[in-house]
């Protein structure tokens, strides 16, 4: 199952003392970040070097079951009209083929200015253009499960 967390009620999915783990999928890597158990802090936790789809599906496969997760959530980027990217394409061909191999559903996440404002913070604490390199794709990952938890925080509070 795919949907858009904003459209979707995202609650439904949540499970308490579970993880949700966040993608930054790219051509060559996908950025990873998980929650807390809590379901209120994102952290970074690695880069994984892509090699083929049924290889990057059981990697995901693998860390949702090692970690406990409830969710998957992908960074979808769009234009700025709202319309599906090309990249945001690719990425939704990609979790087209995760998606039913996962017992936990797959959400995106509107993702247009993750990377670029992750990378503007890192410039701003003048990390090295290697550093900033290195670190892009899991803080961005980060950055959109921050993003989505804050939202989801933001709404439990409204209720």
């Amino acid at each position: 199952m795919i949907q858009t967390l904003q459209v979707y009620i995202a609650d439904h999915f949540l499970e308490k003392n579970k993880r949700i783990l966040a993608l930054d999928v790219g051509d060559k890597y996908i950025g990873l970040a998980l929650s807390d158990t809590l379901q209120m802090i994102a952290s970074p936790v690695s880069v994984y070097k892509r090699k083929n789809n049924a290889a990057d599906v059981a990697f995901i496969q693998d860390l949702v079951k090692k970690n406990e997760g409830c969710l998957v959530l992908v960074g979808l980027p769009q234009n700025l009209s709202g319309d599906i990217s090309r990249q945001g394409e690719k990425i939704m061909g990609f979790c087209e083929k995760l998606a039913p191999t996962l017992d936990v559903p797959v959400l995106f996440w509107d993702e247009r200015f993750s990377t670029q404002a992750v990378e503007k913070t890192m410039i701003g604490f003048d990390f090295s253009r290697k550093k900033r390199e290195e670190l892009i794709d899991k803080l961005a990952a980060t950055y959109i499960l921050q993003g989505a938890l804050d939202f989801l925080s933001m709404r439990r509070q409204r209720s």
